[in-house]
């Protein structure tokens, strides 16, 4: 039997255009970020690791790491992320906490995509492009220890033979304050 696959949940950011970080942000009674591990928790992930910014998550069943760098942005939380993940993890689950749509039966389908072929990176497809959730595997972690700036890892799954799990719903994320209203009844 496979060990479960670490995740690495990208929270760190302000939120600008949110007025706050996302991560804060609550709906149906929880945090985004509890909502997240949750979710992660119940694909089956092991250990979680919830990247956070200069402020107090609160409750949270999963391994903080700070990001003082944050500022930097989206690079900064992988870099994080990855440098925080436990010796010889073949690959980690790489997720932000905005996408309203993630839940646990897409992760669970795009983690058994991944186990089909664990040397390439398995992603969601939405937008006539790839992106997170994405499993990425343990020897491209360099490329991801190399990243700068706020980028994520998109050209890295576009140059490599990234498995690609269809998810239209992917393209809707919470940028706004009135993104997160029309989630709420």
């Amino acid at each position: 039997m496979t060990p479960p696959l670490p995740a690495v949940i990208l929270a760190a950011g302000a939120g600008t255009r949110m007025g706050g970080p996302k991560a804060l942000l609550p709906l149906d009674g929880e945090t985004l970020l509890q909502r997240a591990v949750r979710i992660v928790r119940a694909a089956g992930c092991d250990p979680i690791l919830a990247v956070v910014g200069g402020w107090d998550p609160g409750p949270l069943e999963a391994q903080r790491v700070p990001n003082p760098e944050a500022a930097e942005g989206m690079a900064s939380s992988i870099r994080a992320g990855v440098r925080a993940l436990p010796a010889g993890a073949p690959g980690a689950l790489f997720l932000t906490v905005d996408q309203p749509a993630v839940d646990a039966p897409l992760l669970r389908r795009l983690l058994a995509l991944a186990a089909l072929a664990p040397e390439h990176p398995t992603a969601c497809a939405y937008g006539d492009t790839v992106g997170i959730p994405a499993v990425l595997p343990r020897r491209l972690f360099p490329d991801l220890l190399a990243l700068t700036g706020d980028r994520g890892a998109k050209g890295i799954l576009l140059r490599e033979q990234t498995a690609a799990l269809p998810f239209p719903a992917g393209e809707d994320d919470l940028d706004t304050p009135s993104d997160l209203a029309q989630l709420r009844p």
